[in-house]
């Protein structure tokens, strides 16, 4: 599961939780991104550090939860299809399957080697509750023909909250509690992680 994570929110875990359970999953890694091509203005975001340090705080209690920095040492821009294919060639027993929201499946055809991403993956795609369903059978229509992709729909309902929006509520002074976990609102708090967005 990637993203900038930034901060880490409840829908995150909430997905993993759902996707480990429903597929039976041996374990779900989150791999916050680097440098994605697609946010590359992240002024006022947290540090990379801060964003793996985050992470880990909000997956210690969950035992088949895991985090890896494979994205973080890139050099240039972290691209999806690299990142499956070298799992894949480190793990050549190992089925894959990566998690994404829908709003990522409608711009699929935007990423760099969608085909290279769909022959490395199982893809899982998570609902949002502003997505119409038609929509997203559409769009899952059209990744499995037109790259030929293995795409599991996730049954789960989603907590439609974004990173951004719960930035925008920490530079406010709103609370953000139950929408992140309260070691990470700790964190943000003791480091001021957000206090210039």
């Amino acid at each position: 599961m990637g993203g900038t994570f930034d901060p880490i929110h409840i829908g995150h875990l909430i997905l993993g939780e759902n996707a480990y359970l429903q597929l039976g999953l041996d374990k779900v890694i989150f791999m916050p991104s680097g440098n994605p091509p697609h946010k590359r203005n992240r002024q006022g975001s947290a540090s990379d550090l801060q964003r793996m340090d985050m992470v880990k705080l909000a997956i210690a209690t969950n035992t088949h939860f895991e985090i890896s920095d494979i994205e973080m040492n890139e050099e240039g821009y972290t691209y999806t299809f690299r990142t499956l294919e070298r799992l894949n060639a480190d793990h050549p027993g190992t089925r894959y399957y990566f998690i994404i929201g829908a709003d990522s499946l409608f711009d699929f055809d935007g990423w760099m080697n969608p085909q290279r991403i769909c022959d490395a993956c199982t893809l899982v795609v998570a609902t949002r509750n502003h997505t119409s369903n038609e929509r997203l059978d559409e769009a899952i229509q059209h990744v499995r023909e037109t790259y030929n992709a293995d795409i599991v729909k996730l049954d789960t309902e989603n907590i439609d909250c974004s990173s951004r929006q719960i930035r925008s509520w920490i530079a406010e002074g709103h609370t953000v509690k139950y929408y992140v976990p309260d070691t990470v609102i700790n964190y943000i708090g003791t480091y001021e992680v957000y206090k210039n967005v």
